[in-house]
C-alpha cells in the first residue's frame, strides 16, 4: 500500500471513531438511565412511594424525546448551511456536559423540587442535542466514506451503539457487584455518568481536527446547497421523509424494545435472576454487535434493501414465537429469545442509516436524515417501555407487546419494499431516487 493511500486510510479511520464516540456516548447514556434507574428515583423522588418514584423517573426519560426534533431542524439546518462538523463538535460536547451534569445534580432531600427540576432540564439538553447527533453521524458517515464502502462505513453507527448498551450492562453489573446497594444509590450510580465529559473532550478534539465532508464540500463549491433546508426538505423531499420515517419505526421500537423493555420483562415474567438477565442481556447485545459491520459490509455489494426487507420480515413474522419462548420460564429459552431478538435486529441496525441518507441529496442530507430519525425517536423511543408496560398491564397478557413490535416492523417492511437496490452503486452525491438535483442557493 502506497503512502498516500495508508495517510487516506488514517484520516478515515479518524473520523470514524471520532463520530463513533458521540454516537456511544448518546447510547451509553441511555443504558445507564435504564440500568440505574432505581438508583435515580430514591435521589431524586425519594419521597414518594416506589412505584410512583420509578414512573416519575421514567416519566422524565421519555420527556426528554421531546427535545429531539428541535435539535434536529436547527443543527440540521446548521450542518446543511454550515457544515457537518461544526454542528457534530456542538453536538457532542453540549451532550456530554448535559450527562455529566446529571451525575453530579444534588438529590430532592439536599435540593427539594429544584433537583428533578434540573434533572428535566439536563434530560432535555440531552434530547436536543441526541436530534443533532444522530441525523449528523450518519450524514457524516456516509460523506466521509470511499465509494462502494459506505455501507461499512455507516454501519459503525449500529455498532457503535451496541457496544455502548454492553458497555452500560458491563459497569452496571460491575458496581452492583462492588458496592452496596446504600452505596450504589447514594453515589455509586453517578461515577459512569461523569465518564461522558471527558470521552466528550476527546470527541470533541477529534471532530474539531476533521476536514469538511468531501461533498458537502465538492456541493458549496458546485453552488448546490440551499439557504432553506427544512422548506426544501418537505416541498422537494417528502416522499423520502415518509420513508426514512418508516424505515425507522420498526428499528426504533425493537431497539428500545429490547434495550428498556425487555430486561425487565425476563425478570418480571421468565423469573430470571438480575444476574441472569445482565448475562442474557449481553450475549444477546454481544452476537447483535458481531453481526452488525458484516451485514454492513454485504450491503455494498447486495445493496441495502435485502437487510432492510429482510430484518422488518424477520421481527414482523418471529417477534410473537419469541417472546412465547422467553416468557416460557428458565434461563436457557430466555437466553436463546434474546439473542434472537438482537440477531433480528441487527440488519437493519447495520444499514438503516446509509439507506437514509441515500434518500436525500447532500444539500439537505443532515436535516432530512435528522428530521425523519428524530421524529419517529421522539414518538415511539421513549414511549416504548411504558408502552408496553401499560399494554401487559391492561390486558394482563405478556403476549401484547410482541404485537406492538409487529405492527411497527410491519410498517418498516412496507418502507423497505419501496426501496429502489442499489447494489454496487456509488452515492450520487446531489440526487436522489425522488427529485432531481438539489436546489441551488439563490
Amino acid at each position: 500500500m502506497s503512502s498516500t493511500a495508508h495517510d487516506i486510510d488514517t484520516k478515515r479511520s479518524r473520523v470514524v471513531t471520532a463520530i463513533a464516540i458521540g454516537n456511544f456516548i448518546e447510547w451509553f447514556e441511555f443504558g445507564l438511565y435504564g440500568y440505574f434507574a432505581v438508583s435515580i428515583s430514591t435521589t431524586f423522588f425519594s419521597g414518594a412511594a416506589e412505584g410512583t418514584a420509578l414512573i416519575s423517573t421514567f416519566m422524565l426519560f421519555g420527556i426528554a424525546f421531546v427535545s429531539r426534533p428541535i435539535g434536529a431542524i436547527l443543527f440540521g439546518r446548521y450542518g446543511d448551511r454550515a457544515g457537518r462538523r461544526g454542528a457534530l463538535s456542538i453536538s457532542i460536547i453540549g451532550m456530554s456536559i448535559a450527562t455529566a451534569l446529571i451525575g453530579v445534580i444534588p438529590g430532592d432531600k439536599t435540593f427539594g423540587l429544584l433537583a428533578p427540576a434540573l434533572l428535566l432540564v439536563m434530560r432535555l439538553a440531552q434530547g436536543f442535542f441526541a436530534g443533532a447527533e444522530m441525523g449528523g453521524a450518519v450524514t457524516a458517515l456516509a460523506e466521509y466514506a470511499p465509494p462502494g464502502r459506505r455501507g461499512f462505513y455507516s454501519g459503525w453507527n449500529g455498532f457503535t451503539q451496541l457496544v455502548a448498551q454492553v458497555f452500560a450492562a458491563l459497569i452496571g453489573t460491575l458496581l452492583s457487584s462492588v458496592l452496596t446497594p446504600a452505596a450504589l444509590d447514594g453515589w455509586g450510580w453517578r461515577i459512569p455518568f461523569l465518564l461522558a465529559l471527558p470521552l466528550g473532550l476527546v470527541g470533541l478534539y477529534m471532530r474539531t481536527k476533521l476536514a469538511e465532508s468531501p461533498e458537502f464540500t465538492s456541493a458549496g463549491q458546485a453552488g448546490q446547497t440551499t439557504r432553506s433546508p427544512l422548506g426544501d426538505v418537505l416541498r422537494l423531499h417528502g416522499r423520502a421523509l415518509l420513508k426514512v420515517c418508516g424505515l425507522t419505526v420498526g428499528l426504533t421500537t425493537t431497539t428500545y424494545m429490547l434495550v428498556g423493555f425487555f430486561p425487565s420483562y425476563l425478570v418480571k415474567t421468565a423469573g430470571l435472576t438480575s444476574r441472569q438477565m445482565f448475562t442474557a442481556m449481553l450475549i444477546g447485545l454481544t452476537v447483535a454487535a458481531v453481526l452488525v459491520p458484516i451485514w454492513a459490509r454485504l450491503s455494498d455489494a447486495y445493496g441495502r434493501k435485502p437487510f432492510l426487507v429482510g430484518g422488518a420480515l424477520a421481527v414482523t413474522v418471529l417477534t410473537i414465537p419469541v417472546f412465547h419462548l422467553a416468557g416460557s420460564g428458565g434461563f436457557t429459552p430466555a437466553l436463546t429469545a434474546s439473542v434472537i431478538v438482537a440477531v433480528l435486529l441487527s440488519p437493519m441496525l447495520a444499514v438503516q442509516g446509509i439507506a437514509a441518507a441515500e434518500l436525500f441529496p447532500t444539500a439537505v442530507r443532515y436535516t432530512g436524515v435528522s428530521i425523519g430519525i428524530s421524529v419517529v425517536i421522539s414518538l415511539m423511543g421513549g414511549s416504548t417501555p411504558l408502552i408496553l408496560h401499560a399494554l401487559v398491564r391492561a390486558t394482563g397478557s405478556s403476549i401484547v407487546p410482541a404485537v406492538y413490535i409487529t405492527t411497527a416492523a410491519a410498517l418498516s417492511l412496507i418502507a423497505a419494499l419501496t426501496l429502489k437496490n442499489k447494489a454496487g452503486q456509488a452515492t450520487t452525491p446531489n440526487r436522489t431516487e425522488n427529485t432531481a438535483a438539489a436546489p441551488t442557493s439563490p
